[in-house]
Parts: structure tokens; C-alpha cells; sequence
């Protein structure tokens, strides 16, 4: 029998449908949902059974349900299920199945929760993929943390998940970032030469000024003396240099991405290079096979809506057809010098993923992305078809206050908040949670005066204080000579748990592998910041409960049988803790100092 107790009651229900309504088609099983009731005066759970499945039974839905409730009160889990509104299902468990949860837990440790249902999958998650040009700042910070909580969320529901970092080292922004490493290394050899007298030179303008590239320069002139200069310690030709300097300046930021993608405890498995890539012929290729598919064009595009760009001229273009799939314009897949388009560059990366074995690729990206996602999956699905799918999360800004004013950290990055910053500010694991407490697609602001506060409006506190509380409570129940190992406690009598703070706290730890699972495949690892502060309020209220009547308490040496009952709780709640804590990339704490 598993030990997800919903998917057990799910079990039970999916069985007695099978017996009042045998051939039920799988979509109609596939929408049968077993979930906690709206309110807790309903029951245990609910279920919508009879709403979904009474068409194909050819039963009303109120009939169906009287059906299924007999059916299910003689199943040994269930004390009562009973019929409400139009159809729906309220079931009430019987305590012994509430009490085998915990000794479910303790047995299956950090590892409760754990799901199948991405058994055989193979899940591809790129996301942080910043532009080299400089060091992580905040906005990078939120897409690292989302990217990196959804693939630990999908490994525990059972996906091969790899986690991808995207090196975007073939376009403008990295040659831009040469001529600014460039400039940082003339005046490392001595050259006076002004920022606006470079910027006047270098094709794009100095678009890079932060003093992180004072270091590249240096290393530049330690490592070429002043062979990369002119004569007179100007501006060489860039031929002479560019290739040289961008590549060095790409492999330094790169360097610096990784360790404060470390600190943060994010580890890609695999990173790709836009360069590498557009070198292997990979783009030319997949332009090649949309060609052979007639899906790409000679042709002029209408000129953009609203107003009218100065640049803006008519003329033929290389285009896909982005319109049969799903998109509202067809998309240039060359620019006016023959070369590729970042789009058509986009293209290639995700054949190659595809190409690779990946039927499921996410993309963590930026919220300013966010008018690229059309034309990205238009191009996925007239490559594989209904093979793979592209979901894409979107993650909006976040603002960092402190004192209830937005802050700039940042003296040698230039005008922005740097991940490092906001590590040694707070913390590793309080900047992974609190990234976690919105949806990716909310805006967010980061208050440091609140990330450190020991409040209940800080949610890292006060999850990690329930875990805290728990551990300080087997610690001394430990001192005093009870059994506190979750081996022991595994085996202890529970049927002392009856008060109805206790048994709230037991249905939420039940629901763990059912929120594994939701928000596996909704792709929404915030649901687990949710669920842990939730479980933290419980057992916050339970302790409170025990502090106002003697008799909850949860160490009574007068009362051995109810406190080990009541460890094997509080070792249970813990371990969830530790599961959701596991999954958000955060570590539990033993004690708060």
C-alpha cells in the first residue's frame, strides 16, 4: 500500500467506480481528483468522482456519489463518506489511518514524498544562461533559485532531470564586452586614453564601465604585455586583438558566474556555448531542414504596429513561417549581412536539446522575454511535432529594500544589486527562500530588514524555527531517557493522538506527496515555500496548545506512552520539514542562535 494516503483513498474511490461504472475512459479517471476539503468541518477529503465520471457511468451525479459513498464505508480506512451540493464527495478517515502516516514517515525519512510519476522522462531545465558580460546580479538571482528548486521538485517526483546553463557568447554583447575589456587593459599598460574618446571609437559605445573588468585588463596586460596595443599604446586594429581579448573576457566572467552560482548552491550539469554552437554548423543545419519542410521563405515583413521606427525599411528577408504554428508574424531567421538571427541561433540550441534525447524542455527566463515564447514554440513544433514540449517561466523583477527604500549594493559592479551582494548580506538559504515565496511570474521585493527579522512574517524564521523547536524537543526528551530514534518511534502506539490540533498537524504532513506531485507538474516550486510555512503554523499552534493545557505537552515523564506518540509526531513533522527544505536547496537548522 503506498504511503501517499490520498493517492490510497484515490485507490479506494477509483475501485468502487469500477464497480458501479465498469470501461470508465481514461481521460475521465485521469480528471479524478482527491484533495482536502474547502473546509475542515467537511472531513478529511474530498472528491469531484461523481461530477466527472457521471456522464460516462449515464448516472446523475448526485446518484453516482450515493452509490460510491456506500461503496467506500465499508473500506477500512474510511469511517464515513457523505454526499454534498450536486455530486460531491466528503470523506472522514478513520484515526488509525490518520496515525499510520507517521510511521510512514519516520520509515521513509527525507525520502516520504518521493513520487513515480515522472518514471522514464527525461526533463531538460535551462535556466540562469545570463549573458557573460558581467556578474550575477539580483535579477539573475531569482531565475537560479526558480530554475534550481523546479529541477530538485522534478527529481523527487521521479524525472531525469538535467539542469542546463546557456552561454550566450556569439553576439553583440560579448563583442561589446571585449572593446570594454579592451579599454580596461589600455590602461593597464599606461595608456591615457578617455572613456568618451574610446566610447567614440568602439562600434557600439563603452556599454561595460563596472569596475569588474579593471581586473580583466590587468591579467590582458600581464599575460600579452602591450602586444595587443598600437605603437603608441592606443587602439589597435581589432583584428589584432578582439578575438583574443573577447574570448579571455568571456572565460573571465564565465569563471565568476560559476562561483557566485556556487554560493548560491547552484550546480549545472551541462553548460552549452551559443558559439560553439553556431561554429559546428548546428544552425545552418536546422535552417536547412525547416527549408527542406517548406517552412521558410523570401519575403518582406509589414512594418511593426503603433509607431513607426526611424530605421524601419521594406525589404526581403529570410523568414520562417511562424504563423502556421501558432505565432502572430512570421520570424527572420537572417539579418541583412546573411548572418543568423539570435532566433534562428535559439532554434539550433533547442534541436540540440531536443536532439540529445530531451521531450520536455523548460526555459527559466526574464520577464522582458517574455514576447519571444510564441515564436520559440512555433519553431519547437515544426521540429517535433507533438514530440516535445517548451514550457516556459517567466520571472519578474524583484526590488530589494532596506528601511522601506530601494538599495543599491553594489560599488564594483556599477548600478545594481550583485548576487554576492546579497549572499553576504543575508544569507545563502534565506535568499533561496525568500525567492521562493512568490510565484515566478509576481513581482517581488526583497526586504533585508524583514529576511532577518525573528517574526512570523518571515518565512524562513519561522520554518526553520519549527524545525528547530522539533529537534530541541527530541534533544531533551532524549536527555531524559526516551526513545527518540525514528527506528523507535517507527513502532510506537499512536492512539493517544486525538486532540484535533494534533490531528491537523497529521493531515497536513499527509498531504506532502500529493503537493510533490501538483507542483511537479504544474512546474510551481513556490507551492512548497507555501506548504512548509503552513505545516510551520500547525505545528507552531500545536506547541502553543501544549504551553496553554498541560496535558498536550509533548514530554510528560508521568505520561511515557502519550510522549513518545507525541515525538513520533514532532520526528515526523521535522523530517517533512527537512524533505520540503531539501527541495528548495535550503539547509534545516538544529537550533536558532
Amino acid at each position: 500500500m503506498t504511503s501517499d494516503l490520498f493517492a490510497q483513498i484515490g485507490a479506494r474511490i477509483r475501485a468502487a467506480l469500477a464497480a458501479s461504472a465498469p470501461a470508465m475512459p481514461e481521460d475521465v479517471l485521469a480528471r479524478i481528483e482527491v484533495s482536502p476539503p474547502r473546509e475542515a468541518a467537511h472531513g478529511d477529503m474530498a472528491s469531484n468522482v461523481a461530477m466527472v465520471a457521471a456522464k460516462a457511468a449515464g448516472m446523475p451525479p448526485r446518484a453516482l456519489a450515493d452509490a460510491l459513498a456506500k461503496a467506500l464505508a465499508t473500506a477500512p480506512e474510511i469511517a464515513a463518506a457523505e454526499v454534498a451540493g450536486p455530486g460531491f464527495l466528503n470523506i472522514r478517515l478513520r484515526p488509525a489511518a490518520l496515525h499510520a502516516v507517521i510511521p510512514a514517515i519516520l520509515t521513509a525519512g527525507e525520502a516520504y514524498g518521493d513520487s513515480e510519476i515522472g518514471t522514464g522522462q527525461r526533463v531538460n531545465v535551462e535556466y540562469v544562461s545570463a549573458n557573460p558580460t558581467g556578474p550575477m546580479h539580483i535579477g539573475h538571482c531569482r531565475g537560479a533559485v526558480v530554475g534550481d528548486a523546479l529541477a530538485n521538485l522534478l527529481a523527487k517526483a521521479g524525472y531525469e532531470v538535467t539542469r542546463e546553463y546557456y552561454i550566450n557568447d556569439a553576439g553583440a554583447q560579448v563583442t561589446a564586452l571585449a572593446w570594454a575589456a579592451y579599454w580596461r587593459y589600455l590602461q593597464a599598460i599606461g595608456s591615457e586614453i578617455a572613456a568618451e574618446d574610446f566610447a567614440a571609437r568602439a562600434p557600439s559605445g563603452l556599454q561595460y564601465r563596472g569596475d569588474y573588468l579593471i581586473a580583466v585588463g590587468a591579467a590582458l596586460a600581464e599575460n600579452h604585455g602591450r602586444s595587443l596595443a598600437a605603437a603608441d599604446g592606443g587602439i589597435a586594429p581589432p583584428e589584432l586583438w578582439l578575438e583574443t581579448v573577447r574570448d579571455f573576457a568571456v572565460a573571465a566572467m564565465m569563471a565568476g558566474i560559476r562561483e557566485d552560482l556556487a554560493r548560491l548552491g547552484v550546480r549545472p550539469d551541462v553548460f552549452t556555448s551559443e558559439r560553439a554552437l553556431v561554429a559546428s554548423g548546428a544552425v545552418e543545419a536546422v535552417i536547412g531542414r525547416l527549408a527542406q519542410a517548406g517552412l521558410i521563405y523570401e519575403g518582406v515583413l509589414e512594418p511593426p504596429k503603433g509607431k513607426l521606427p526611424e530605421d524601419w525599411e521594406p525589404r526581403e528577408q529570410t523568414l520562417f513561417r511562424a504563423t502556421l504554428f501558432g505565432d502572430d508574424v512570421d520570424r527572420p531567421l537572417r539579418k541583412s549581412d546573411g548572418s543568423a538571427t539570435y532566433f534562428a541561433n535559439d532554434i539550433a540550441y533547442h534541436a540540440d536539446k531536443i536532439g540529445r534525447g530531451f521531450r520536455t524542455l523548460i526555459d527559466v527566463w526574464g520577464a522582458d522575454h517574455g514576447g519571444y515564447v510564441a515564436r520559440l514554440r512555433a519553431a519547437i513544433t515544426a521540429l517535433a511535432g507533438d514530440g516535445a514540449t517548451l514550457d516556459v517561466l517567466l520571472c519578474q523583477i524583484v526590488h530589494v529594500l532596506k528601511g522601506g527604500q530601494p538599495v543599491r549594493m553594489s560599488k564594483r559592479a556599477g548600478s545594481f544589486v550583485t548576487l554576492r551582494d546579497l549572499i553576504e548580506e543575508v544569507g545563502r538559504d534565506v535568499v533561496r527562500f525568500i525567492m521562493l515565496t512568490r510565484k515566478n511570474d509576481a513581482q517581488m521585493e526583497f526586504d533585508l530588514d524583514q529576511a532577518v527579522a525573528e517574526t512570523r512574517e518571515n518565512p524562513v524564521f519561522y520554518v526553520q524555527y519549527a524545525h528547530a523547536r522539533a529537534r530541541s524537543v527530541l534533544r531533551h526528551a532524549a536527555e531524559q531517557g526516551f526513545p527518540t530514534t525514528p527506528e523507535a518511534l517507527a513502532s510506537v502506539a499512536l492512539e493517544s493522538l486525538t486532540d484535533h490540533a494534533e490531528l491537523a498537524l497529521i493531515r497536513r504532513l499527509a498531504g506532502w506527496p500529493r503537493l510533490v506531485e501538483g507542483a511537479a507538474r504544474a512546474h510551481e516550486p513556490h507551492r512548497i515555500a507555501f506548504f512548509l510555512y503552513d505545516l510551520a503554523s500547525d505545528f507552531h499552534i500545536l506547541w502553543n496548545r501544549g504551553r496553554e493545557a498541560a496535558t498536550l505537552r509533548f514530554i510528560q515523564p508521568e505520561r511515557p506512552a502519550e510522549t513518545s506518540a507525541r515525538l513520533a509526531l514532532v520526528a515526523a513533522m521535522a523530517v517533512v520539514i527537512r524533505s520540503g527544505l531539501a527541495v528548495m536547496g535550503v539547509a534545516p537548522v538544529e537550533e536558532m542562535r
